[in-house]
Order: C-alpha cells, then sequence, then structure tokens
C-alpha cells in the first residue's frame, strides 16, 4: 500500500471547500466578468462621470455667454473684437505678443 510522505489536511480534502475554493477562484481570475474586469469598468465609470460633470459646466458657461452675447449689440462686437480680433472697415488692429523666455 502506497503511503504519502505528508498528511493531506483535512479541510483539503473536504469536497464542499474544494468546490467553493475552486468556484470564487473562477470567479475572482477565470470568468469574463472577474474582479479585475470589475475594477477597470468601475474606474472608467468614474473618470466618464468626471467627464459628464466638466461638460455639463462647460456646457452651462456656454449658454449663459450665449445668452449675454445675444442680449445686446455692444457685448456681441466686443465678444467679437476680443475672441476672434475682428475690426471695422475704418480700424487698425495692432496685436502684441509677448515673446517667450528663451531655454538654455
Amino acid at each position: 500500500m502506497f503511503k504519502a510522505p505528508f498528511k493531506v489536511p483535512a479541510l483539503v480534502r473536504n469536497k464542499y471547500f474544494v468546490t467553493t475554493a475552486a468556484f470564487i477562484i473562477w470567479l475572482a481570475f477565470l470568468d469574463r466578468n472577474n474582479m479585475i474586469s470589475q475594477y477597470q469598468l468601475s474606474a472608467e465609470v468614474n473618470k466618464m462621470e468626471a467627464q459628464k460633470d466638466f461638460y455639463l459646466e462647460n456646457n452651462k458657461a456656454t449658454r449663459k455667454e450665449s445668452q449675454e452675447l445675444l442680449s445686446s449689440m455692444e457685448k456681441l462686437e466686443k465678444f467679437a473684437r476680443e475672441k476672434y480680433k475682428m475690426k471695422k472697415e475704418n480700424e487698425d488692429v495692432f496685436l502684441i505678443i509677448p515673446e517667450k523666455p528663451k531655454e538654455e
């Protein structure tokens, strides 16, 4: 009769323990929806929610700016001059662009 060189613990010989451990390992690492992919998906959802908040705030600011611009011609003219460097026919516009410091 064959005798094992070491004694196998009773817990490892228990078929219910082995089945449960195999099931947990399968769910944690081998399944398509394992814990690693769930963590990655959760991180992606958090990132997208942050982007959503950013775009909602940006949208609010743009709508407010649009309302202000459409409310009066003076504000629209000021916006066009500052943002798009537009001018009237009889005007000259001089742009002063500061030099960037030279890196050594």
